[in-house]
């Protein structure tokens, strides 16, 4: 019974917490941007934020928080004009050039290119807490779910480890994802076009955001 259940929760976790949003998408961008290893530190930080998200809704204390409607509209605009920021960092990222080609000319030096600098871990802890789908997602989640109801220690127990491990798979995908657009980041016909293509869809994923809590 508890091995069912724990499969329902994570076909419902998965589309839920893992479909495109703010932090999802910014980690692809990121990662598409700058490289998995320069994102590595965002990705902790939205890996921790949503895990304290987690750990708000599993202690009640995410409800309290939310009911006051000053406290929401903080929260959302601290992750609006960090999200901002961030596009704005991502399409202005400048282009990385192909290892393969720097190879294949060892006798000409190539030219010094701007150091790229990705999102640290402190802005990723920041959009993670203050993402409002991180809040509905998992609240809807945790709620609608139990996988031990004879005991209520356990079950909050067993949840919080299966979203927690949700939530450290579905980022990492995301961040993978991106750098897998890193060859095409390498030509300046299309990096550029791909950078401002992550920054749109990353503003785009705010604004959806923003309309399904009106």
């Amino acid at each position: 019974m508890v091995i069912e259940n724990l499969l329902l929760l994570w076909l419902a976790a998965l589309p839920l917490m893992g479909s495109p949003g703010p932090a999802t998408i910014s980690l692809a961008a990121s990662g598409s941007a700058f490289g998995i290893r320069a994102s590595l530190g965002y990705l902790g930080g939205i890996i921790i934020g949503t895990t304290a998200v987690l750990m708000l809704v599993a202690t009640g204390i995410a409800t309290a928080l939310l009911a006051h409607p000053i406290a929401g509209q903080v929260l959302t605009a601290i992750a609006a004009i960090y999200i901002l920021y961030l596009a704005w960092k991502i399409a202005t990222a400048p282009i990385r050039p192909a290892r393969a080609t720097a190879s294949k000319s060892p006798q000409t030096t190539p030219e010094p290119t701007p150091k790229t600098t990705g999102p640290d871990f402190r802005g990723g802890v920041m959009l993670a807490i203050a993402n409002p789908k991180a809040f509905a997602a998992i609240g809807a989640v945790y709620a609608a779910h139990a996988i031990a109801p004879h005991s209520l220690w356990l079950d909050n127990a067993l949840k919080i480890a299966a979203l927690a491990l949700v939530i450290v798979l579905v980022n990492s995908l995301w961040l993978v994802f991106g750098a897998g657009f890193a060859r095409l980041l390498s030509d300046p016909r299309f990096g550029r076009l791909i950078n401002i293509l992550f920054a749109a869809l990353l503003v785009a994923s705010l604004a959806m955001a923003l309309l399904s809590l009106s």
